[in-house]
């Protein structure tokens, strides 16, 4: 990966966790689909060739107008970039580490009828209630499309699982019985990369008056 964005201050920016998405567990490739790999790297490309230029000319202008300790757009600028390299320092360690994995692709015998990556799963708990959810990349957990990581309890529970078969699930509440209704293989949804924010700051705007 390129390094554009090395810290001024190295040993403080070492010193950084980035607790916003969980580790990959040690020993193990960063799992996830086509759709969520491209969606990282879709990003890491928008901050370093996009994002970081137009901060960076923002934080130069800044810095030649006056005091930068009391410079509201220059302190931003450089906070704005901080953020800018953790993220990129955090993708880079994922695409690194990405190991693609299409759920859609053809599988035979025991690999089609198995729970592995990118298996959806419909079950019912001891209640009788059925669910279906979708295992996916650490960076693809999505609650509200039934979307839930390899490394979460209830996917290393229903691993290797197959129609027919009973889990028992330890969750937090207790032991629970689940029964596999069905497994299957498709393709996953991922939604595009999408800038949260535009990229220009309040100085650029002024340079341009």
């Amino acid at each position: 990966m390129s390094k554009a964005f090395t810290k001024e201050n190295d040993e403080a920016e070492a010193n950084e966790i980035d607790v916003s998405m969980p580790p990959t567990p040690v020993g193990s490739k960063n799992y996830i689909t086509p759709g969520g790999h491209k969606r990282l790297r879709d990003e890491f490309t928008y901050l370093l060739h996009k994002e970081r230029p137009a901060v960076t000319s923002a934080v130069s202008w800044a810095a030649k107008n006056g005091d930068r300790s009391e410079n509201a757009d220059y302190q931003y600028g450089k906070k704005r970039l901080r953020e800018i390299d953790k993220r990129l320092r955090f993708l880079t360690k994922r695409l690194d580490n990405a190991e693609v994995v299409d759920p859609a692709a053809p599988r035979e015998d025991e690999a089609a009828e198995r729970v592995f990556f990118g298996a959806t799963v419909t079950y019912a708990n001891e209640a009788g209630e059925e669910k279906t959810v979708t295992i996916v990349g650490i960076d693809e957990l999505d609650l509200p499309r039934n979307y839930i990581t390899w490394i979460s309890p209830l996917a290393r529970t229903l691993m290797k699982a197959k129609q027919g078969d009973a889990v028992i699930l330890n969750a937090p509440g207790g032991r629970e019985e689940l029964d596999i209704l069905a497994v299957e293989y498709r393709a996953i949804h991922t939604d595009d990369f999408v800038p949260q924010a535009p990229i220009s700051l309040n100085v650029v705007k002024s340079t341009e008056g």
